[in-house]
């Protein structure tokens, strides 16, 4: 029997991710009970679509960090450049997928502590569901230049905050407390080791010889 990859593609990234952002409610709870092999094999479809643009945009754009260090690299090997921007570009590819995976199990863990709090008692793979489907709008449109990162991120806030409700069946506050906590508690972290440590990057660059 042969294997339709139009019907695959349709049936794991095209309808969920159409139905994750036009009609969020309703796909969400129709996904409720799908096997966690079905999510991660929609998340890693909706990873790659997303690595694979801003690998694109990286390579038209330049300045990205993978890119340029790959290109010195090769660049003192005698490459050609065209190999250079294509072999940075698969990186780019391999390194996002993977850390965005890993990021899915991670902060799954972080998240389902709050949610647990929160009253959520479903278990720990709905709340990676919810995570990995509330994750849809960034993956999708986050690697538009300058407002898809922007619009991506709050789109992706007020999903999680549905996934998170619809995976675990509590209102709409218990899961908005859960997904607010999570997310701003790092943020507030960074920006205090940020401030603590800006002092000393500001004095350490003005003692720089030739300043």
């Amino acid at each position: 029997m042969s294997v339709n990859v139009y019907d695959t593609a349709k049936g794991f990234f095209v309808n969920p991710v159409k139905g994750f952002l036009t009609n969020p409610v309703e796909t969400l709870q129709k996904s409720r009970d799908e096997p966690i092999e079905f999510t991660l094999k929609y998340y890693t479809l909706i990873v790659l679509f997303n690595a694979i643009l801003t690998a694109l945009i990286a390579l038209i754009l330049g300045g990205h960090g993978t890119l340029n260090a790959m290109h010195q690299l090769m660049a003192q090997l005698g490459w050609a450049l065209p190999l250079i921007g294509a072999i940075g570009a698969i990186l780019t590819v391999i390194v996002i997928a993977i850390l965005a995976v890993v990021f899915l199990f991670i902060f799954g863990v972080w998240l389902h502590i709050w949610v647990y709090l929160a009253g959520g008692r479903k278990g720990y793979m709905q709340t990676v569901k919810a995570l990995a489907y509330g994750s849809t709008p960034a993956m999708v449109i986050g690697w538009i230049p300058f407002i898809g990162p922007f619009i991506g991120g709050i789109w992706t806030l007020v999903l999680d905050v549905l996934s998170v409700r619809e995976m675990h069946q509590i209102s709409t506050g218990k899961a908005a407390f859960a997904v607010v906590l999570a997310v701003l508690i790092p943020v507030i972290i960074l920006m205090l080791m940020a401030a603590a440590l800006l002092p000393g990057m500001i004095s350490s660059a003005a003692t720089m010889p030739g300043q």
